[in-house]
């Protein structure tokens, strides 16, 4: 099967809207902070949540690497647009 097959933009927007949650959340669980984000306050929330944002948009950042390695154009900019959605969530949130 070739990686052309894959090459749709719609496909590249999917993976930029789920792969960050799916991370964020991994990662909040494997790193035990549901007891963080439940005691302390929502002062300290925000800041845990703008800082999650920024970490779960790294792995959208490694596809978006390989897939333009691999000259998979509409795939990444469909990640790309995908991505947007939780940059600005990072942005607002820290601002």
């Amino acid at each position: 099967m070739k990686l052309e097959a894959f090459d749709k933009y719609w496909i590249g927007i999917v993976i930029g809207l789920l792969l960050p949650a799916v991370f964020g959340y991994l990662y909040i669980d494997r790193m035990n902070l549901w007891y963080s984000i439940s005691t302390f306050g929502v002062k300290s929330l925000a800041g845990m949540l703008g800082k999650l944002t920024v970490v779960a948009v790294f792995p959208d950042a490694a596809f978006l690497f390989v897939f333009y390695t691999l000259g998979m154009w509409r795939l990444a900019k469909g990640v790309i647009v995908g991505m947007i959605p939780y940059v600005l969530a990072a942005l607002i949130i820290a601002l």
